[in-house]
């Protein structure tokens, strides 16, 4: 296959379904051998495939299409899983491209009735599933960068608006897509020097997890041509795929919306305005310069889910 990921090796974590999955077809359609990496659990993270696993089905799908890929089985929120994950790219197609961490699941529950575990158990699969992949790829980076080898490496990761602007019951997914965005922002400039670029992406579609939100939302046909299904989670695809190619070069550290036909750069957090006093504050008078600040300050957007 040609595109322009020919001849790159693409990594994808929870690519059995949904997002992943689509991601790891859009890569195949470009040119990319792909590493398919899910455990085949359920929507909380429970359970297991009994037959063939969802990770072995999408890496068939894309031999079947004429392409190359691989299957990975292994728990990517450890260090062992994570460190086959990237010795899988390179045993089997002899180099490492671009990283798409994107495995997640959900365990929602107000904050009052969350249960320890349950914050654990999400924490661990998003945001330390990023930060082991992302760790052990970044090695094998630097190492060929010190040999001389400079890589056009890519790294996408996966947030969510929850990590943007806070979702009502989602709090252990809130602070852990949050997260993902910091860990974006210090490995883009940590990696930089190594010819590695590494933004991410906060994507809306139709998924395991997003069933229940975006149910039944496929545009209505425009004349002859046949309905948009808004929520598809082919429509994102597309953005990661070139993040995730040579022709994205200078792009790094950003983080983009994506949903449906839409692209939107997100501008994060940014100094407003400000006042110094010259000298230490009274409580009284840090209260009174905050007030008039927050009153020159633009409204925070809600929170989803918020009343």
């Amino acid at each position: 296959m040609t595109g322009i990921c020919s001849g790159r090796v693409a990594v994808v974590t929870g690519a059995g379904r949904g997002l992943g999955r689509a991601h790891a077809l859009a890569f195949a359609a470009e040119g990319a051998r792909v590493v398919v990496n899910d455990l085949g659990v359920g929507l909380d993270g429970a359970g297991g495939p009994s037959g063939p696993s969802p990770a072995q089905q999408v890496a068939a799908e894309i031999t079947a299409l004429g392409g190359e890929a691989v299957a990975h089985g292994g728990d990517i929120a450890t260090t062992d899983g994570a460190a086959s994950l990237i010795t899988t790219a390179l045993d089997t197609f002899g180099r490492l491209d671009t990283l798409v961490n994107n495995a997640g699941f959900l365990r929602d529950r107000m904050l009052v009735n969350l249960d320890e575990d349950d914050w654990d158990a999400v924490l661990r699969v998003h945001l330390k599933g990023h930060f082991l992949p992302l760790k052990h790829a970044a090695a094998h980076w630097r190492a060929e960068a010190k040999a001389g080898r400079t890589p056009e490496a890519r790294v996408i990761n996966t947030s969510s608006g929850a990590g943007l602007l806070g979702s009502v019951g989602q709090s252990n997914y809130t602070a852990a897509k949050a997260g993902i965005l910091g860990l974006t922002l210090v490995s883009a400039a940590e990696l930089g020097p190594y010819g590695v670029q590494v933004n991410a992406i906060a994507p809306a579609a139709r998924t395991r997890m997003t069933e229940q939100t975006f149910a039944d939302t496929m545009a209505a046909p425009d004349g002859d041509e046949a309905a948009f299904d808004a929520m598809a989670p082919e429509n994102v695809s597309p953005l990661v795929v070139w993040l995730g190619s040579p022709a994205c070069a200078g792009v790094t550290g950003r983080v983009f919306e994506a949903e449906a036909g839409r692209i939107t750069v997100m501008e994060g957090w940014h100094r407003g305005p400000t006042t110094d006093n010259g000298a230490r504050w009274t409580p009284t008078g840090a209260g009174e310069a905050t007030r008039e600040l927050l009153a020159a300050a633009a409204p925070p957007e809600p929170v989803y889910g918020a009343r």
